[in-house]
Parts: C-alpha cells; structure tokens; sequence
C-alpha cells in the first residue's frame, strides 16, 4: 500500500504524469466489453459488503510495516537474508478463514506479493517465492485458497505491479533508492514474462478467485504498463474474475471495481486518491484495523468495534465494500486483539446485517447524523451521531407506509411531505452504535 509520507514526493509526478497519459490517450481496453460473467460477479461483489485484508510477507520478520525495505533502504543483498527467517509455522488457514466468517466478512483479499516482488506461493517464474527461499517450503496462498473453497469465502489476491528487488523493473520510480540493482533492465520481460507470468500462475493453479487487486501503479503512473495485454489475459484465463486496481486515477477499460485506500468515495482525506466517484462499477474502501498493513510490533492503535462498526454502516452508505486490513504475525499467528474486535463486529452484523447485505447506498445523502442503505423496498435509516429526538431527512421520491426499528421491531413515527422525512427516533441503547430504522416503501 502507498506510505503517506511518500505523498508528497508523488502527488506532483502523478499529476503531470496524468496529464501525459490523458494527452496521449494511453486507455487500456477501450473495445472491452464485459463478459457477463463478469457483470454477474460484481453484483455478488457489491453484495458481499466486507471483505478481509490481510498483508504478510517476509517483510513481516522485522516488524516494522510492509515498507521497511525502501524505509530503511536496504541493500538487496541484505534484504535477500530475510526469507531465511521466515517460518509461519503456525499459519493455519481454516482459522484464518473461520475468523473471516466469524466478523461477517464475504471475502478475503491477500498479498501474493508486495513491493517487495516476494511471492507468497509457490512461482516457476522466479526462486523469490516462499517455496523456494524458506525453510516452510509450502505455499500458503494455496492452502488459504483450497480453504476459502470449502467454507464459501471468495478469494481475492493482491499483488503489486511496483517491485523494489526485480533488476527488470526498470527504469525505477518515484520510490527508487540506490539499493544494489544494476542500472539497467528489460521493462518489457518484466511486464510481459515476468508479471504476466506469475498473474497466469495465480489465475490457473488455485480454482476460481475473486480477482486481482493490483497496487503500485503510481510508482511510474506514465510509463506503459501494458494493460490491455494484462487485463485481456486476467479475463480470458478466468472470465469472472475482477480487476481492482489502486492506482487513484479515474477508472479504466477493462478495470471492474473502483478502489479507494484509506478513504470513503470520493472523499480525499488522505491525499493521493481521486475525487471521481464512478457510476458504472462497484466501489471498495480499504482502511486497517490498526495503524499498519503489515506487521508493526509498535502499533498499538487498535480502533474500536464501535469504529469499525461505522465504518462498515458508511461505506454502505457511501454505495461502497470496506476492506478491512490486518496484518499477521511472522508466525502465521493473527493478533489476539484482531480476533477481539472482529469477532465483536460479527456479532453486530448479526443483528444489523440485513442492513448491510445485499443493499446499496440510499436515495438519501449521507450527512454527519448517518447514512442510509436500500435494498428493494425497504430504505435503513442508520443513524450514528444524533442526539435530538427528531431527525429530518431529504425528500424521497416513494411514499413511506411504515417505519420501524431494524431490532426489535419498535414502531417509529414518521412524517412525510414534498419537504421532506421527519422521524421520532427511539432513545438510543446503551453503547448501541447504530439505531437503524427500517423504513417501507410502496409500490416496489
């Protein structure tokens, strides 16, 4: 994932980069079509609502986040001594995704390799693999997907266009630092051998995933990166699959779901994602739980359930998934104060979860008070910061013929007119983070 003190270094290469690729119209795709497999699989995307991030890697040994290559600009040999002590002997992918399942997550989306370029399965491309490099000698990433099948969570696997180790990948980019790699390389072999050769991989010895989740683009936003050639073989050798790309740049041909890092849709708080908001395909927030992706043995800054609860209920309402990253210990272990708050997000949605599920964002704006949600002929009021006992709302264009609480049925007040919707809400339980009013429409 991109590093926010790496920003501002960025923010004004992308920017005159961009106008460069819009200039010389360099859009991938611009005949794709797509498959209606493929539409069929974003509409189960946008239903499944939530969805577990997890990045590990060998990065994971030193405890101190998934840059720590570049952020302590290692040599290459130096960091070459890394998979030596990589042994997640405690990685256990039924717990793994159990725990998925238990928070009411749908699917996982994991790191086939980071910016690092070390894959976490078992390449033929490249002996910088974990099968080839550790004493483990297994791919996980098989393991988790073999275990994703049996417990019906779609499998999502990120993977980094950027690579700090490949000598390939070159000329550098904005992150470059002189860590040892010859000044020189084949772009073309690295995207078209290289890349493209452990994308086949992923997409032929593992079933049928989710997607890919691309990162790392804006590295080098102008140069060529080949996309109509990866985007058309992503969607020949597996036709369902979604292309998610994280590169904060408007949506192209050929991509399937409009990522946001860090962000709800088109609110950029934290500085490097686009204010477009796409209208055409599904949208997706990812946040951590913590502060960290990876693994950082000094961060302590777990958010709440209470947190996550609502961020869960806005990106709903904001007609987005929430990927919700954690980042697992060298081991395999998953940190216990994870499992504490996941497991208390997947009671809430227990309760709340038809609100969630199956729904898109509501014909209602979302506002400081809330969000709202619909799905059919119901619209979910989720009120999350509001005090007074009267709540207006915007107008809708279908007639309100009844209004209840989501949990425990309790019969709401409601008044409509051309204005507008003005609700009597129910006094709030105690640490309840969500009042949610179930209103029904007619003629749905």
């Amino acid at each position: 994932m991109e590093k926010s003190r790496q920003i501002s270094v960025l923010r004004c290469s992308m920017f005159l980069a961009v106008i460069c690729w819009l200039g010389a119209g360099c859009f991938a795709q611009s005949e794709y079509k797509a498959s209606p497999e493929n539409l069929q699989a974003r509409h189960e995307f946008q239903d499944m609502k939530f969805g577990m991030f997890i990045h590990w890697g060998v990065y994971s040994v030193l405890g101190d986040g998934e840059w720590v290559f570049h952020d302590r600009h290692l040599k290459v040999d130096e960091y070459n001594r890394l998979p030596a002590f990589f042994d997640p002997e405690k990685f256990d992918p039924q717990a793994w995704v159990a725990l998925a399942k238990s928070a009411g997550m749908r699917y996982i989306t994991i790191t086939s390799r980071h910016h690092d370029g070390f894959a976490m399965f078992d390449s033929k491309v490249s002996d910088w693999n974990i099968v080839a490099r550790t004493s483990y000698k297994k791919d996980p990433l098989k393991m988790l997907a073999d275990e994703c099948h049996r417990q019906g969570i779609k499998l999502f696997f990120y993977y980094s266009q950027l690579d700090w180790h490949n000598p390939d990948y070159y000329p550098r980019g904005a992150t470059n630092w002189p860590n040892g790699r010859p000044e020189g390389g084949d772009w073309n072999a690295y995207l078209d051998t290289y890349m493209d050769g452990q994308l086949t991989e992923l997409l032929t010895h593992y079933g049928p995933i989710g997607g890919i989740w691309f990162d790392g683009m804006w590295d080098k936003p102008n140069a060529d990166w080949h996309l109509a050639k990866t985007y058309a073989l992503i969607h020949k050798l597996q036709p369902a699959a979604l292309i998610i790309p994280n590169h904060h740049q408007t949506p192209r041909p050929g991509e399937d779901v409009q990522t946001f890092e860090r962000d709800l849709p088109g609110q950029n708080t934290a500085g490097f994602n686009t204010n477009y908001v796409s209208s055409d395909i599904p949208l997706e927030s990812s946040d951590t739980l913590n502060g960290a992706w990876g693994f950082n043995i000094g961060d302590s800054n777990y958010k709440s359930a209470a947190d996550l609860e609502r961020r869960l209920v806005r990106a709903a309402g904001n007609n987005s998934n929430l990927l919700l990253n954690i980042g697992p210990y060298p081991n395999g272990e998953i940190d216990p104060e994870f499992g504490k708050r996941l497991h208390a997000v997947g009671e809430w949605m227990s309760k709340y979860g038809e609100s969630i599920y199956g729904t898109r964002g509501g014909q209602l704006a979302p506002g400081n008070w809330g969000v709202t949600t619909q799905k059919g002929d119901k619209v979910y009021v989720h009120v999350l910061s509001w005090n007074a006992p009267l709540l207006a709302l915007g107008p809708i264009a279908d007639k309100v013929v009844s209004a209840q609480t989501l949990v425990g049925g309790e019969k709401v007040e409601v008044a409509q007119s051309s204005n507008g919707i003005v609700l009597t809400l129910p006094a709030p339980g105690k640490d309840e983070t969500d009042r949610v009013v179930v209103l029904k429409l007619a003629g749905k």
